[in-house]
């Protein structure tokens, strides 16, 4: 059993489905998307994701028309030459006003996220020659990367979009680059963040917006497709600085030389970091392009659960904690064609055993009988040259569904070209919870 070194963070990460999940909890943005019922999506395995069912589903038309969903607030206006976009500086989890993370990175010229794609991609992971170590991740390749959150973000020429093609450098774990990246007409948004995996788990937290945004325009300067007179110009600040914060158990984690790459404090600290960044955003003018190289890629693997975390839904209290082992088999497929169609999909799926523990001792000692869980999620995303879209689902089971304080968390998320777009989060709990 892992010790509580990482409680702090994982609270913070538990927090979104912590906020009153002792009672039932529904939120509803867009429209009346019915998501697949339960029992079906546990028969589906992880090898299972067709490519062509991913396009063909995600290009049907729901049944039912879709209820408007207003843009967020407030929007901020960057000009490039004759050329401005209204756009709200932020990405999201839903259609709402709460950013998750800030738009730092703004493209134009050769802007299609194939674009960006293909130029990040045709570069190789030495990068000792500008400065940085050679060590995962800064010795890494691009890679297309959509186990990370599908995301929203907005402007006015669009409306709503999603994170159809997003790209990480260096491995899930113990840290990577990850890069999203959306699609606003002739520009493209994007956000990059350099992140840490938490051991013993399939949860990140973000630790730098600005040495990410540094690496990206290092690697685009590598590849040679900015435009020579005006390859790239700074916003004037877009978004707060700093944005969010690092636990402080998890940044009294981090090696010195780490530390000092994102410019924090050098010794331990007892209260949260700040993640670094100055709200700026650099446009990045791409005056030429690689061509896109059909193909597909698989990414398979498992990640082993080992991690005392607070109970994320269906809490009695502030002292809920489970001890949480069991593997998670994770598998990722995405396909380019010829015609330029870019459709991914990805699935994580496990079955957990969960303890109730007493956080208070060192170790946790159990308070209660192990049960079972059940996790799944599914990502798909289709990006072609007039139509994008994005969909996700999330489904937690604590088993048996009906045993006191146990329940299901389900969200799903959907969003496209054709503005048929939703986000729901249920969690149900059984009675004893309260």
């Amino acid at each position: 059993m892992r010790r509580l070194t990482l409680l702090g963070l994982l609270a913070v990460v538990a927090t979104l489905f912590a906020l009153g999940c002792q009672r039932t909890q529904e939120t509803i943005q867009g429209s009346n998307y019915q998501a697949a019922p339960i029992e079906a999506v546990e028969e589906s395995e992880p090898q299972n994701l067709d490519v062509d069912a991913i396009a063909a589903g995600l290009t049907a038309k729901t049944a039912v028309c879709p209820t408007p969903t207003p843009p967020p607030g407030p929007l901020t206006t960057v000009a490039f030459g004759d050329n401005a976009l209204t756009f709200w500086p932020f990405t999201g989890n839903d259609f709402s006003s709460q950013g998750q993370d800030p738009i730092n990175l703004i493209f134009v010229g050769h802007a299609d996220p194939r674009d960006i794609r293909a130029a990040l991609l045709s570069l190789d992971g030495d990068r000792t020659a500008i400065g940085f170590p050679d060590a995962s991740p800064f010795n890494s390749r691009w890679l297309d990367d959509v186990t990370g959150d599908m995301q929203t973000a907005y402007g006015e020429t669009e409306g709503w979009t999603g994170s159809a093609i997003q790209l990480a450098c260096g491995s899930y774990g113990p840290a990577r680059f990850h890069l999203r990246l959306f699609r606003q007409g002739d520009w493209t948004l994007a956000n990059v963040h350099f992140e840490i995996q938490v051991p013993g788990t399939t949860n990140h937290q973000v630790i730098s917006w600005e040495v990410a945004e540094q690496f990206v325009i290092v690697d685009l300067m590598r590849s040679g497709l900015l435009d020579p007179d005006i390859p790239m110009m700074p916003t004037g600040q877009i978004n707060p600085a700093p944005f969010r914060e690092i636990p402080d158990i998890i940044y009294n984690g981090l090696p010195v030389e780490l530390r000092a790459l994102i410019g924090g404090p050098l010794g331990n600290v007892s209260a949260p970091v700040p993640i670094g960044t100055d709200g700026v955003a650099m446009i990045l003018n791409l005056g030429g392009s690689v061509t896109w190289t059909p193909g597909i890629w698989v990414q398979d693997f498992v990640i082993n659960f080992d991690q005392v975390i607070p109970k994320p839904f269906c809490s009695s209290g502030p002292l809920d904690y489970l001890y949480a082992n069991g593997p998670v088999h994770m598998r990722q497929v995405v396909r380019l064609t010829s015609d330029g169609k870019y459709v991914a999909g990805f699935i994580a799926q496990g079955s957990l055993n969960l303890t109730p523990v007493n956080p208070l001792t060192d170790p946790p000692t159990p308070v209660g009988e192990t049960y079972p869980a059940r996790v799944y999620e599914r990502h798909e995303s289709l990006f072609m040259t007039n139509y994008v879209a994005v969909s996700s689902y999330r489904l937690q089971k604590m088993l048996p569904v009906d045993a006191p304080n146990h329940g299901v968390l389900r969200s799903t998320l959907r969003v496209s070209t054709s503005a048929h777009n939703v986000f729901t989060l249920d969690i149900h709990c059984t009675p004893g919870a309260i």
